[in-house]
């Protein structure tokens, strides 16, 4: 079973920990809250690895070019970008693993800049470590998805000139 944030709270709110400790045990009510920082975090501590390493870059424009010579075994998304940016990388990437589950402050630390929307990682044991790490997050932070078929088709407003109307 996959960690969600429901689960954390419906096994404190039920002492689960303390039925499976066979003791008393005192959880703290904020623990999925803790647990979601701790993630964010090792997942950032994983993003900075992999970018000493080599393996991650970060922009639309080093994403593009990891894309095109095949360098890439992991798009990761900010959670707060925009979905045209996510659209045009998406439709170079189609089929690759994805996840959006860290906001665009959260990625740019990484790589020591402010912000980032795009984050591309190469092949090997730190991109399977982030993908899973990433998953893990997704269940307790809200509107994070990863490993998802993302519709990279324009939007019928993107079509249509942006006002949504069919005219």
């Amino acid at each position: 079973m996959a960690p969600r944030r429901a689960i954390v709270e419906h096994a404190a709110a039920k002492r689960l920990f303390a039925r499976a400790a066979r003791r008393p045990v005192v959880v703290a009510p904020d623990l999925a809250d803790r647990i979601e920082v701790l993630l964010a975090r090792r997942c950032g501590e994983t993003l900075g690895l992999a970018r000493r390493a080599g393996l991650a870059v970060a922009g639309f424009e080093r994403v593009s070019e990891a894309l095109r010579h095949d360098r890439v075994a992991l798009l990761v998304f900010a959670l707060d970008g925009g979905k045209n940016s996510r659209c045009k990388i998406g439709a170079l990437g189609h089929g690759i693993p994805w996840a959006a589950a860290l906001s665009a402050d959260e990625l740019g630390a990484a790589f020591g800049r402010d912000r980032a929307a795009h984050v591309s990682i190469g092949p090997g044991p730190l991109c399977s470590r982030l993908l899973r790490d990433l998953d893990r997050l997704a269940g307790f932070r809200a509107g994070a998805v990863t490993n998802r078929e993302l519709d990279f088709a324009p939007s019928a407003e993107h079509q249509n000139g942006g006002n949504g109307s069919n005219g």
